[in-house]
């Protein structure tokens, strides 16, 4: 068994992130459900309908959440999951996050949870020298 993924975010950037990396890797190597929150979602409705998509990945193993940016209405929607059991929500999801997430899909969900913020703090580069 491994950990289930939930990205909660605002639109269509949370499948864009995830239709990117199964394009990168060939496949999608963990259980994995995307939750796009429009600008006229229902909060109640979408809390409800992530509550049941975390039940449905966890597997006992827990689920890793990700959404995009930290006190927004997605952020606040996977914060309301912190209640369920073995879940863990991290905000600031990138590309470089989600593909070092899943090229490493036999972690437990702690050292996921390391690995997932690594990957997305490693992966913002500054590509100029300011120095010239």
């Amino acid at each position: 068994m491994t950990i289930g993924v939930l990205l909660i975010t605002h639109g269509n950037l949370g499948q864009e992130l995830l239709t990117t990396a199964e394009g990168m890797l060939g496949i999608c190597p963990l259980q994995t459900k995307v939750l796009a929150i429009s600008g006229d979602a229902d909060l109640e409705t979408m809390q409800t309908t992530a509550k049941d998509a975390c039940r449905k990945l966890n597997t006992g193993e827990g689920v890793l959440v990700l959404t995009d940016i930290y006190g927004s209405t997605p952020s606040n929607i996977a914060n309301h999951l912190l209640d369920l059991p073995k879940v863990a929500v991290i905000a600031g999801v990138n590309q470089p996050m989600l593909i070092r997430v899943m090229n490493y899909p036999a972690l437990d969900l702690q050292e996921m949870v390391i690995k997932a913020i690594s990957g997305g703090h490693d992966g913002i580069v500054l590509c100029n020298d300011m120095q010239k």
